[in-house]
């Protein structure tokens, strides 16, 4: 009974390991897997991550923040699901290699039928057979094809290879890949990456790594470009002048600008981008309002006025405002450099957006039913991104050996010529040269050659007759 019991359930593991086999091995799976590898990574790219949840409902439709919170889109590249993808693929690269690659790109040295491979060809030569091996071999060997003699059935065959080594063009890809998902799991383990605001005169702690960076100052550069659709002003440079100190505490002084970033203990500092900070003041016929921020506030950012319904949101920072007509209305200027700067203000009363407000920096602006606010003065404040990837190296590496496997296989063509010879029967030092041709790619691609090849052959035979 435990017999019959074991037979079973051995023959039902067989069963599941060969299935298992069957769709781990298949083209289409692993084409799919890569696709959904795919796809979550350009979700990636287009869904900013690691961002407060805030951000993606002030950011994002309502619909859209939701879907990217409860599926956890936005931190896809530390989530379970990718990287399950990243190790099913692995299983079935891994799979794919020992199942399909191996067997096909490095067959064994094995006898075949030479009529029925598509490239093949016969000679009739006169002379010793040991003359006769001699010279075949001799002459394959001279053209660099790889020789090697075995003893099949009796009949003894000469193989001979050449770009051998090619065939594992695919088996350095697939390394390739495993080192980059290698790298990329790194990253996920170790890694991380973010943003950070930092004040003029302020100083911000990176929390992963430590590191704390004091900005100095912050310059910037514009150049006006004349287009057919007016003047541009175009930024050309961005420059942080910062102090910063990593694990060692030591602050050193540091230039951070547009594509040259800083490292401290191994994590770059890039510079993303600047703005304009504000302070505020609000009153309520003439009475300060408690709910204003003491701290300056970044576009986006906003307050409530008092306890009533009504708040207020810095929408946008204008370097210069324009007067225009002669009722003397504010427009913002072309010109971002604060030469008569102000502020965008949207006035919201609940969720209703009640009206746009432009208030030219330091002067007070009438709200209505005795509201007034005042944009006291702006900070400017430098935008930095931050990333640690210790699995950089491994990628570069992988990146380069995927480069190179795929180079080998597509640029190299593997060939293997079966050469047997057998006596004539009925002739005196009469020997039949059978040759057989195969590659990884198919026969078309190599039919001239082989018939260049064939020719040659025929020709050194003949001569040796002579």
């Amino acid at each position: 009974m435990a017999s019959n019991f074991m037979t079973a359930l051995r023959e039902q593991f067989q069963e599941l390991w060969s299935e298992f086999l069957t769709l781990f091995s298949n083209i289409l799976f692993a084409v799919s897997l890569f696709a959904v590898w795919g796809l979550m990574t350009l979700i990636g790219v287009i869904v900013d991550q690691g961002k407060d949840p805030a951000f993606y409902t002030q950011n994002y439709l309502p619909a859209l923040a939701r879907l990217v919170l409860r599926l956890h889109l936005d931190n896809i590249y530390h989530s379970i699901a990718y990287v399950g993808v990243i190790g099913v693929i692995l299983v079935s690269l891994a799979v794919c290699t020992f199942k399909r690659v191996i067997p096909a790109r490095l067959p064994p040295l094995r006898a075949v039928t030479i009529e029925k491979i598509p490239l093949n060809a016969s000679l009739l030569v006169v002379g010793e057979e040991r003359a006769v091996r001699s010279r075949v071999e001799r002459f394959f060997a001279e053209r660099g094809w790889n020789v090697r003699k075995k003893e099949l059935g009796g009949t003894e065959w000469t193989f001979a290879d050449k770009h051998n080594w090619a065939r594992r063009g695919v088996l350095v890809a697939h390394i390739g890949f495993v080192i980059i998902a290698a790298g990329t799991t790194i990253y996920w383990w170790k890694g991380f990456s973010g943003e950070a605001v930092v004040l003029t005169g302020q100083t911000v702690t990176i929390p992963r790594s430590g590191a704390s960076l004091h900005l100095d100052h912050f310059a910037y550069q514009f150049t006006p470009i004349h287009t057919r659709s007016g003047l541009v002003y175009q930024p050309i440079d961005y420059v942080s002048d910062l102090h910063v100190s990593g694990r060692d505490g030591d602050a050193a002084p540091a230039i951070l600008r547009v594509n040259a970033p800083i490292d401290i203990d191994g994590t770059l500092y890039y510079q993303a981008s600047y703005g304009f900070a504000v302070v505020f003041d609000a009153t309520k016929d003439g009475r300060p309002i408690s709910t204003v921020p003491q701290a300056p506030l970044k576009e986006g950012e906003g307050f409530s006025l008092g306890q009533s319904s009504r708040s207020i949101q810095y929408a946008q920072f204008a370097g210069t405002l324009e007067r225009v007509g002669r009722n003397g209305e504010v427009r913002i200027g072309k010109d971002p450099r604060p030469n008569n700067p102000g502020v965008l203000l949207d006035v919201f009363d609940g969720d209703q957006l009640a009206g746009r407000v432009l208030a030219p920096l330091g002067k007070t602006v009438d709200l209505g039913d005795g509201y007034a606010v005042t944009a006291r003065r702006s900070v400017i404040f430098s935008a930095l991104q931050y990333r640690h990837d210790p699995g950089i190296p491994l990628v570069g590496i992988g990146a380069f050996v995927l480069l190179a496997g795929l180079c080998i296989s597509f640029y190299l063509l593997p060939a293997r010529l079966y050469v047997r010879i057998d006596k004539q029967a009925n002739a005196n030092n009469a020997w039949a040269i059978g040759i057989a041709a195969t590659t990884v790619k198919g026969y078309d691609i190599f039919e001239e050659q082989f018939q260049e090849l064939i020719e040659a052959l025929r020709r050194s035979e003949t001569a040796a007759v002579t």
